[in-house]
């Protein structure tokens, strides 16, 4: 039996988790979660990722990172009622800039304290 690939693990942890951040972010509360119950689970989520696996955890961080942006493109595409206002392409956009700046400052934390724990570098593999 083949066992999967470091790659596909991390892959499958990413679709996973940005899976649950995205239907916490759109059905939670009837979609009416605070925002900064996304933004501490993407800080979480990028530095956990960060520590555990360093610099290859970029692949998890950026999948589960994507969800977010993408579930509300799908809704605006479909015309559904969203909680973003105003509800346009500029706002979207706007999304997806923040929540990954969160998340890459959640990675960049996770990977300086692996390095302050005395974890080894790793290449962006």
């Amino acid at each position: 039996m083949k066992r999967p690939s470091s790659v596909s693990i991390r892959v499958g942890i990413g679709v996973i988790v940005g899976a649950g951040i995205a239907a916490v972010d759109n059905f939670a509360f009837g979609g009416e979660v605070s925002p900064i119950v996304i933004v501490g689970m993407l800080l979480v989520f990028g530095a956990a990722v960060g520590m555990i696996w360093g610099g290859r955890a970029a692949v998890a961080a950026a999948i589960a990172w994507v969800w977010l942006p993408m579930a509300h493109v799908l809704k605006h595409l479909m015309r559904l009622p969203d909680t973003i206002h105003p509800n346009n392409y500029a706002s979207l956009l706007k999304l997806g800039a923040f929540t990954f700046v969160v998340t890459a400052i959640g990675l960049g934390f996770g990977l300086a304290f692996r390095r302050l724990l005395g974890g080894h570098p790793t290449k962006n593999v």
